[in-house]
């Protein structure tokens, strides 16, 4: 018996498929400087993708052409199979794609009140963040009166955290999330980004110490010289590592 292809089944089969974000054959660049040579990379529902790669690789310039603040040079950025060429930062956040990006990005001069605050912006009601934010981050909670720059490295990523998730986003994007951070809090984090991932998120992680984001993460890509080199399943990636260029 044959199956209408508008059905819901059919139709919530499709969308699954659909990749959140991809980019196809992507060119970018500084000026005269092009820094991605024909980017491959897609990123399904509900799944982590770990870009690995050392500094300078292409890793920070991908993240920025994934959220609009850099244009392209060539190729496609797709979100959920939608062309998005062209589109601001703005348009592009609309859309469900958020940023932590390198260095964390919280208002040092602002208690974290304050940060959280700033994120009901999109909607969100400042009393149910907080609530959320607390209850996932009960340090968060006693600092809620302090100023975010007189944190520790991990609290304000845990703030950054927090605050992008008020968004709801549908798909995150993480530079460096592990960059300064105490081992055990580097675990914590990833340990809260795959309860995240569970309840569907779906997180594009840029990372330059790539054993700490693999047993997260559904699908490795390593990325040198501005090419992705190498995909896989994160144990394909890890048995192809290099000391040389990835740290431990």
């Amino acid at each position: 018996m044959s199956t209408e292809t508008g059905a819901p089944g059919a139709v919530a089969e499709a969308e699954q498929r659909t990749p959140v974000l991809e980019l196809a054959g992507v060119r970018a660049g500084y000026g005269a400087i092009q820094a991605l040579h024909g980017v491959d990379l897609v990123v399904h529902p509900g799944s982590v993708v770990a870009l690995l790669g050392p500094n300078g690789g292409g890793k920070s310039t991908t993240m920025k052409v994934c959220t609009g603040l850099l244009p392209l040079n060539g190729g496609e950025l797709r979100l959920a199979g939608r062309r998005v060429n062209g589109l601001s930062a703005q348009e592009i956040a609309k859309l469900g794609v958020c940023a932590i990006p390198e260095g964390r990005g919280v208002f040092p001069n602002l208690t974290v009140r304050e940060n959280l605050w700033i994120a009901t912006g999109t909607g969100t009601d400042l009393k149910k963040l907080e609530a959320v934010a607390y209850d996932r981050f009960p340090i968060l909670g006693k600092r809620r009166n302090q100023l975010a720059g007189s944190m520790s490295g991990g609290e304000q990523q845990m703030l950054a955290l927090s605050r992008a998730l008020a968004t709801d986003p549908a798909v995150l994007l993480l530079d460096e999330l592990s960059m300064g951070l105490a081992p055990m809090i580097v675990t914590q984090m990833y340990e809260t980004v795959a309860e995240l991932v569970a309840g569907g998120l779906s997180v594009l992680v840029a990372e330059q110490f790539a054993r700490v984001v693999l047993p997260i993460a559904d699908t490795a890509a390593l990325m040198l010289h501005g090419r992705i080199v190498d995909t896989g399943t994160p144990d394909e990636i890890e048995g192809r590592l290099s000391s040389e260029y990835l740290g431990g």
